[in-house]
């Protein structure tokens, strides 16, 4: 069985570049993504802000702290998914399995593709040139046997850089690596290995998978095989059948605004946790209505990727009253999100303040302890009543 080719593309500071592309004066510059107020949220910034000690989740009043001559730009998540979205189609033009891991990073796999091209190296160089002629914006690619190296290469390879990392090397191009720089090991997870003298990803390969176990129940059986360049996981086809949806069917057909937009808001409350629960955004919102006759219609619109209830509840309602007509019985109603990718970090950061985004967080934090349905609007509470 031959090996495996995955090719993984990063956008290099996704936000900061779209933002420099439209406006040249940004270049160079240490620019800070998330709005102007102190009440908002780091989303993004320049490799010149974070010399400073800036980074995304920050809030940006303590971003002016430390970076005070910073310019600090309100993001426009429509032009960001714009961009995103040209390279996905850029990217499923030319290679055979695409995966969009979120708004600006995608995996390819191009086995096989040495039977049309000399060296798959060059074609994934090429492949990168032409998104960078095509969009203005910088990338950073890796090339590996599976998703988790060739990851760990792009890292290797910013600003602006590619990696290939041959077959048979993995073991070797990561043992010099810091831990931080397997997937899955986050703050909490390298503290734990740090207070076990972890420092080096060669320590991890060469302790018995068991320990690893132990010391990290299952999660530490995954991390001991990402540190040895071990992982099957496939490259999955990015496309319309990622989507998550909801359906309400009324015991009696209706025409009772009220209690249609009461079904609404309950089921796009669920689906956002869902989303968010799963550290995933979404760029489009289906509406779909079913009348007393059994005609069905749906109706849809992309949106700037997000998982916030309140962005989703508002283009859901504004299908609904755009497209239904009065005066025919609702039998059934449904939502449904599609264009799901990964981006939990990169939700509405731009337009909540700190404040909204903690009020999700502690919503979340009591739905993940008690349940779904332990906290919701008193909208939706008159709905389960009915």
């Amino acid at each position: 069985m031959s090996e495996r080719t995955v090719v993984h593309l990063d956008l290099d500071s996704f936000y900061v570049s779209v933002e420099r592309l439209l406006d040249d004066s940004l270049k160079g510059k240490p620019v800070i993504i998330g709005g102007t107020s102190d009440r908002g949220v780091v989303a993004s910034c320049s490799y010149e802000a974070r010399q400073f000690g800036v980074h995304s989740a920050m809030p940006i009043r303590m971003a002016k702290q430390l970076c005070p001559q910073g310019i600090y730009v309100r993001g426009d998540m429509d032009q960001y998914s714009k961009y995103s979205n040209i390279i996905t189609e850029i990217l499923e033009e030319k290679a055979p399995v695409v995966e969009k891991a979120s708004i600006d990073e995608h995996y390819l796999d191009i086995s096989g593709m040495g039977k049309y091209v000399k060296h798959s190296s060059i074609w994934a160089h090429e492949l990168r040139l032409y998104i960078m002629k095509q969009t203005g914006l910088p990338i950073s690619s890796g090339m590996s046997i599976n998703k988790t190296v060739s990851k760990v290469a792009t890292g290797e390879a910013k600003p602006d850089g590619e990696k290939v990392v041959d077959p048979g090397m993995e073991k070797s191009f990561l043992a010099p690596l810091s831990i931080k720089k397997i997937p899955m090991i986050g703050d909490k997870t390298y503290m734990i290995l740090r207070n076990m003298g972890i420092e080096r990803v060669e320590t991890i390969q060469v302790m018995p998978i068991e320990m690893m176990q132990k010391v990290l129940g299952d999660n530490g059986g995954a991390i001991w095989k990402k540190a040895n360049g071990i992982d099957n996981n496939p490259v999955e086809p990015y496309g319309e059948r990622k989507s998550i949806s909801s359906e309400n069917t009324y015991d009696k057909d209706t025409t009772d605004i009220l209690q249609i937009r009461r079904s609404i808001v309950t089921m796009i409350d669920q689906l956002a946790y869902s989303l968010r629960k799963e550290r995933k955004v979404c760029g489009c919102v289906t509406i779909k209505l079913r009348y007393s006759d059994f005609q069905t219609h749906t109706f849809q619109a992309r949106i700037p990727y997000t998982a916030a209830d309140h962005m989703l509840l508002k283009k859901a309602l504004e299908l609904f009253e755009k497209n239904y007509s009065r005066r025919v019985l609702i039998r059934l109603i449904g939502v449904k999100f599609s264009h799901i990718v990964s981006g939990f970090n990169q939700i509405d950061l731009f337009d909540d303040t700190e404040e909204k985004i903690k009020l999700y967080q502690a919503m979340d934090k009591i739905r993940n302890r008690f349940g779904e349905d332990s906290i919701m609007r008193s909208i939706s509470l008159k709905n389960k009543k009915s």
